[in-house]
């Protein structure tokens, strides 16, 4: 695959198309995810630590410049090798003179709300206007137990944010799950470098479990240990160190998904390699819902393998893996009968409110969908081509190009908003015509 950017990035829109089938093996960038938490992990634990694999995404380059801002760490990046070398330079925590700007990276953002604590000084964080309109509020005031004084500039419980640092000291809090599991993350993460042991008690039920998962294992992969009670309770002893040196980040079951959902859809084989049965990314159960739908799959320790089929629709929570409810309900579009997607309410507060653009562009290609508070329920047919509008929202980009491979006349506009956590795809996407040799 060419490292050239790709001038796709810069369109206006890209039209896609169609594909009679596949067989072949698709390699994915490494999570966004666990490159976000490796970042922040390797800011705090004083020591040299290289990421290899990395997703350099403008999500994961967001959070190395925000965290460099702060003086103590230095981040390269190489984008030949996918690495990112993370280096303390021996300085204290400081607070930028200048505002951090992250864009749309709501990941990044919370978890740099609570690190902001840690630096001498008053630090502004704030991002894009969507960012801007994303609640932050559980977060802030959760922070004022540990020692730290975060408020929202506007009053209002999103960004801009305000963070008086250098006093995060530890101890005990409580904080809301239901909003948003990075909260919970945000606070964990950062508890490593709190003078004192910290304590954090989830108030009530907490969304997207496994996202505290894949903290809780990048820790322990980096030798940081949490005592915990179920989803309920959450400890950090004070004085651990995260080790530095070298960790590999796994495939991203996310970016995966917009393949596996091609070959569901297109009756195709794809294979992806390096992620497995042990991985804790949560959206890697897309593969069991697809299998559910109709299609055959093999799970190994290091690779999936599914083999699309005639679809049935089915009924599915999908609170445990929300990114990937655009993903299987473009497959709900191809599909006999009706998929209903249930506990996702979420998705109004991401990059934008996804059960509204999933439901607004399904419709637009002929779909009939019925929209709820928390669910979609999808009744498949044949679709037919459409212009569709992507809302600054990589993952509605990437959702209606798979229907675009089966569907004449789809139309992507925006088609650089990829670039958020998948900056290649286009260029992956490539990988499946046979006759553009040159991209594989």
């Amino acid at each position: 695959m060419s490292a050239t950017p790709d001038p796709r990035l810069k369109a206006e829109s890209v039209t896609v198309r169609t594909l009679a089938g596949f067989d072949e093996t698709v390699k994915v960038l490494g999570s966004k995810s666990y490159t976000n938490r490796y970042l922040a992990i390797a800011s705090l634990s004083g020591q040299e630590t290289v990421i290899d694999n990395a997703l350099l995404s403008d999500d994961t380059v967001y959070l190395s410049r925000a965290i460099e801002a702060f003086g103590h760490v230095t981040c390269d990046i190489d984008h030949t090798t996918a690495r990112i070398r993370v280096t303390p330079t021996g300085k204290p925590m400081r607070a930028p003179s200048e505002e951090i700007f992250v864009g749309g990276a709501g990941t990044p953002l919370r978890f740099l709300i609570s690190m902001a604590g840690h630096a001498e000084g008053t630090t502004v964080i704030t991002g894009n206007a969507r960012m801007q309109e994303r609640p932050m509020g559980d977060l802030l005031k959760a922070l004022p137990a540990l020692g730290v004084d975060a408020t929202a500039v506007r009053g209002n419980g999103s960004p801009p944010i305000r963070v008086v640092g250098g006093s995060f000291k530890g101890g005990a809090t409580s904080i809301s799950g239901a909003v948003s599991s990075q909260f919970t993350s945000s606070l964990i993460i950062n508890a490593l470098r709190a003078q004192n042991a910290t304590e954090i008690t989830i108030s009530d039920e907490l969304v997207s479990k496994p996202y505290v998962e894949m903290t809780l294992a990048a820790l322990k992969e980096m030798g940081v240990d949490v005592d915990r009670d179920g989803y309920r309770r959450f400890s950090v002893a004070a004085g651990q160190q995260a080790r530095g040196g070298q960790v590999t980040v796994e495939p991203d079951a996310s970016g995966m998904s917009y393949f596996l959902a091609a070959a569901a859809i297109l009756g195709s084989r794809v294979v992806i390699p390096g992620i497995g049965s042990g991985s804790h990314q949560g959206d890697v159960h897309l593969v069991r819902a697809l299998e559910r739908m109709g299609c055959r799959t093999e799970v190994g320790d290091d690779s999936i393998t599914l083999t699309g089929g005639p679809l049935q629709g089915i009924d599915i929570d999908m609170e445990a893996m929300p990114d990937v409810v655009p993903s299987l309900a473009i497959a709900a579009a191809y599909a006999e009968g009706t998929t209903r997607i249930t506990n996702i309410a979420s998705l109004h507060v991401k990059e934008c409110d996804r059960i509204a653009a999933v439901t607004t562009e399904l419709r637009k290609m002929g779909i009939e969908v019925e929209e709820h508070a928390d669910a979609m329920y999808i009744t498949g047919g044949t679709p037919h081509g459409a212009t569709i509008d992507t809302y600054d929202d990589h993952r509605i980009a990437m959702t209606f190009a798979v229907g675009g491979l089966r569907t004449e006349g789809v139309v992507i506009k925006d088609p650089g908003c990829v670039a958020k956590s998948f900056p290649t795809f286009w260029q992956t996407l490539d990988t499946l015509h046979p006759d553009l040799e040159s991209t594989k």
